[in-house]
């Protein structure tokens, strides 16, 4: 049992570091697209490299989420 709990922290150690790798890469080309003039690209860059810094968060505590009613 022990061996899946290693294995599951070491899985989600290598999915932050990952994250982070995407975000920090995500805000370098913003800052190469808005150099180059484009900020519109950098902008998309930038808000890619939020989502990839929060999604592990949002991921992590799937039921602290309130369950959605409709109304039908």
């Amino acid at each position: 049992m022990s061996n899946m709990m290693r294995d599951s922290q070491i899985m989600a150690q290598t999915q932050d570091e990952n994250l982070g790798y995407m975000s920090d890469m995500a805000l370098e080309l913003a800052q190469m697209a808005e150099d180059s003039g484009l900020t519109t690209l950098a902008y998309l860059f930038r808000m890619a490299a939020l989502e990839a810094s929060t999604v592990n968060s949002v991921l992590a505590e799937p039921e602290d989420f309130p369950q959605q009613m409709t109304s039908h």
